[in-house]
């Protein structure tokens, strides 16, 4: 291992540490990224300073006039638009008219409920703050037990980024350089077995131990029938958004731009039938929120940019992906320790900032040991 490379683990090391004293990773990633690249000039002088200073203006430029990720901040709207408009609320509801007759239904219909607002939605953090607004307080009146409770919505949580759309999903095909709407057709399966999966073991808990979950309330009919016919307004925006960007409809910005306009449609439409709907007070927090979300969005990949470059310096991608494919370690043995070291990060690292901070290193390895 060569001195830049040394340079390069080290600067890792310290970003980690940042990170571990819960500084903003995007910070984080500016900081290390400038002070690595400082230090090697010191080291190595033909890696002069100044002129990679002076790419900070290109490279801020780059980022945020790439026209693919124009639809972060529209996915990012489209979210907080169907929290304000109650799209969440009637969501639950419905899933929970289907799913809420079995013990432990109204469980079960909270991960249906954050896989279907995670298709307009795209963010985990925003799915699991949202459905816990919703569900918790309908499991907490039915007695359902805490823990169950609290940990099928940080779990259906995680379904906000899985099922398409997903912010994390184009931030990962962007950086990679890959087409935007395979990793949406590529995410759907995988999202729904996740799906069946954790209704699965909700389902085994509360048979293997029946004091986690009530036995389920009947829900009048007439209730049922309104409750089922909410669901109609997701599926649509949800299909038209997966069905077009399929058949070639449209690409990935425009395909967020019907599912804004759909939600602003929906909203105005039971605002004006008093079922509650989207208000101007709303529709304003919406922007506001959006504004402010979609900067630390950017900020991040700012930061990912800049540590990236740093790294490519260094040389760091490279060694480790010629340590990988050196190894004589099996590929899938390569992977399911790519799969520890993310659970590992998972727990003190949101899922964007993992993606941005990983990808550098584990994308080039799994190419090398993959051929």
């Amino acid at each position: 291992m060569s001195e830049r490379e040394l340079i390069g683990l080290g600067g890792l090391a310290v970003l980690f540490f940042i990170l571990a004293l819960r500084v903003p990773v995007g910070l984080a990633m500016v900081g290390v990224g400038i002070g690595g690249n400082y230090v090697l000039s010191l080291f190595f002088p033909f890696m002069r300073f100044d002129p990679y200073l002076q790419q900070f203006k290109s490279l801020l430029y780059g980022i945020v006039s790439n026209y693919e990720l124009s639809v972060v901040p529209l996915f990012v709207l489209m979210g907080y638009l169907a929290s304000q408009a109650n799209l969440s609320r009637d969501l639950f509801q419905g899933v929970n008219a289907m799913l809420g007759r079995f013990r432990g239904g109204v469980a079960m219909a909270a991960i249906g409920a954050c896989a279907g607002f995670g298709a307009v939605c795209g963010s985990s953090l925003a799915t699991a703050s949202t459905m816990g607004k919703v569900a918790l307080p309908e499991l907490d009146r039915l007695k359902y037990s805490p823990r169950l409770a609290t940990g099928t919505l940080a779990a259906g949580g995680t379904l906000g980024i899985l099922i398409p759309p997903s912010v994390a999903l184009v931030i990962y095909a962007v950086t990679v350089e890959a087409s935007i709407i395979q990793m949406f057709q590529a995410a759907i399966i995988p999202g729904l077995i996740a799906v069946l999966f954790f209704m699965a073991v909700i389902a085994i808990q509360v048979r293997l131990n029946p004091s986690l979950a009530p036995k389920p309330e009947p829900m009048p009919a007439a209730e049922r029938k309104e409750a089922l016919l909410r669901l109609i307004p997701v599926m649509v925006i949800f299909g038209s958004i997966i069905l077009g960007l399929g058949a070639g409809l449209f690409t990935p910005t425009p395909a967020a731009g019907v599912g804004v306009f759909a939600i602003l449609v929906y909203g105005a439409y039971m605002r004006w039938k008093g079922k509650g709907g989207l208000t101007w007070k709303g529709l304003r927090q919406s922007l506001k929120d959006t504004a402010i979300t979609s900067s630390m969005i950017f900020f991040i990949l700012l930061g990912a940019e800049i540590l990236k470059g740093f790294f490519s310096r260094a040389n760091l991608p490279a060694y480790m992906a010629e340590a990988a494919a050196t190894s004589g370690f099996d590929p899938w043995l390569v992977m399911v320790l790519m799969l520890l070291a993310l659970i590992l990060l998972g727990c003190f690292m949101e899922s964007l900032s993992m993606i941005v901070v990983v990808i550098p290193f584990f994308w080039p390895a799994l190419v090398d040991i993959n051929g």
